[in-house]
């Protein structure tokens, strides 16, 4: 029984958070995948916000609908409402099991968020979607200490600073290789300006050795921001997070992940 797939995971020492829900089991972004990573043992969730053509805010990764509707049906979101979103099933692509899940909507993420577990709320778009999700949590009774927002872009993290003071924001950097220089872009130096100007709570990058080693990860504890990765889905790679002491491991695999994690504990 999934439900009894449960991991006592406080002595790990870092969260782990299931990355669009308990994803490569259930079809992400979606309430059953999130109620799957609760009992898969996750510490958090994490999902992707967008704003729909009548403001609303929904659970989709993409700026269409049509991989998680397994082709079918091809929806820009910003372009259409909320009411034509729900006759969409964007379970079936990923089994019979899941025929009928629909994009949910924040408010209603939010209610399935146990009390003592978090949710990585992604902001995908830019700084317009600040205040509409406020609202959405001003409307709702989820205690605020349950919320961290991240976000690639810049300009959104700094409107989360502006307009969510009490709420926690991470900076999300990914990297890429010049394949002249063989240098990964953002460069250090430049991961470390941008944090110095915006201003965020702590930083999750991807788990790029390459770049985030033992010096990198020194240098974002004497600057005083906290440390998170995604997503790591190996547990190999996840030790060697661990042993750097990250705050939290995001991952497709929330279970697997605990289990790799404490038998390691356990030797």
């Amino acid at each position: 029984m999934l439900g009894a797939i449960l991991f006592a995971n406080v002595a790990l020492g870092q969260e782990i958070v299931a990355h669009r829900g308990a994803s490569e089991d259930a079809p992400e972004n979606t309430l059953a995948a999130f109620r799957l990573a609760w009992e898969q043992g996750a510490d958090a969730i994490e999902g992707d916000f967008r704003l729909t053509a009548d403001g609303q805010v929904v659970c989709l990764h993409d700026e269409t609908t049509k991989r998680v509707t397994g082709d079918q049906v091809n929806w820009k979101v910003s372009e259409v409402t909320l009411s034509q979103l729900r006759t969409l099933d964007v379970g079936r692509w990923k089994g019979e099991a899941f025929i009928g899940e629909t994009i949910p909507t924040l408010a209603e993420v939010l209610t399935i968020i146990p009390p003592g577990k978090k949710l990585f709320l992604e902001i995908k778009g830019g700084p317009e979607l600040v205040a509409p999700i406020r609202q959405v949590l001003l409307s709702s009774a989820i205690d605020r200490n349950q919320i961290v927002i991240i976000a690639f872009d810049q300009a959104t993290v700094a409107e989360v600073r502006t307009l969510l003071p009490e709420i926690k924001v991470y900076w999300l950097v990914s990297y890429k290789q010049d394949k002249a220089t063989g240098q990964w872009v953002p460069t250090v130096e430049e991961v470390f300006e941008t944090l110095a100007r915006i201003k965020p709570h702590g930083l999750d990058t991807e788990g790029n050795p390459a770049v985030v080693n033992q010096s990198f990860v020194e240098r974002l504890r004497r600057e005083g921001y906290e440390f998170h990765v995604w997503t790591i889905d190996d547990g190999q790679r996840a030790r060697m997070f661990r042993d750097l002491g990250v705050d939290s491991i995001t991952t497709n695999r929330p279970a697997f992940l605990l289990k790799e994690l404490q038998q390691d504990k356990a030797e």
